[in-house]
């Protein structure tokens, strides 16, 4: 973990999760203020305060990150924050855009990243976004990205409102397909506690599978449907008219559009 001063605006639940992989992954306590309306009890050694501090005598924070949600950004805009000029100032706010967190603060550089819900676990997914191509401003987000899972960059920013819908959203619509497993597999005559073991376990089992594979997910598929077999029955009702990839691709769209009206709401 890089050695950076932070000052985390918001730590509820992403936040929070962020926070505890930061320390675990050695970054120092003592240098990370949280701002904490509620004022919250930190991790030891963390700074809480309740609103945005002042700039400190000319001193600055390397990382501003907010972490609050997109419709909190108005109380935070102006007063403080407008003074401080970190190296980066780095946002989670799903949808705000980088031209309006440049008019946040005099950072030198912004950077937009989106973690899911599994970066609690250290298995999530941060996507990052920046105009900007200094090598220790990527190396910065990074560090800070890196101890929560998988991190990719997105090579143009209009792609973010799809990358929210994917990997952002992604893990709503997963726990939906497990539950819809499970469902599936008790209206056939299995306890509903079971089937839900199973299902898990099942979805478990084959994500390792295909993240440790050199092949894709569809010839995974194939080998475990042998011809005329029940598993290939199962992908006929799942392939027929490429059901199962059009309503995924209805998901995401709705969810993509969604994310787009709330970033127009937020500038």
């Amino acid at each position: 973990m890089i050695d950076v001063s932070l000052l985390l605006v918001g730590a509820g639940n992403m936040g929070g999760a962020m926070l505890r992989h930061w320390l675990a992954s050695g970054l120092p306590a003592e240098r990370i203020t949280v701002v904490s309306p509620s004022g919250r009890p930190a991790p030891a050694g963390v700074k809480v305060v309740r609103e945005v501090p002042e700039p400190d005598a000319g001193l600055d924070y390397d990382v501003v990150l907010l972490a609050l949600k997109p419709q909190q950004l108005a109380a935070v805009r102006g007063g403080a924050l407008s003074r401080h000029r970190p190296k980066v100032l780095m946002s989670v706010l799903a949808g705000v855009d980088e031209a309006t967190l440049s008019g946040l603060c005099e950072a030198e550089a912004v950077v937009r990243a989106m973690p899911n819900l599994p970066v609690a676990i250290g298995r999530g997914v941060t996507a990052l976004y920046s105009s900007s191509q200094d090598a220790t401003v990527r190396e910065v987000a990074e560090a800070l990205s890196s101890p929560l899972g998988l991190v990719e960059w997105i090579a143009e920013e209009r792609l973010f409102d799809a990358v929210t819908a994917l990997s952002g959203c992604g893990p709503g619509f997963v726990f939906r397909f497990v539950e819809a497993l499970a469902s599936a597999g008790a209206a056939l005559g299995l306890p509903k506690d079971q089937a839900m073991r199973l299902a898990l376990a099942t979805v478990d089992g084959s994500a390792r599978m295909a993240i440790a594979a050199e092949e894709p997910p569809s010839v995974l598929a194939d080998r475990v449907a042998s011809p005329g077999g029940s598993t290939r029955q199962g992908l006929n009702v799942l392939d027929r008219d490429d059901a199962l990839v059009e309503l995924m691709k209805a998901t995401l769209a709705a969810s993509a559009k969604r994310n787009a009206e709330l970033a127009a709401a937020a500038r």
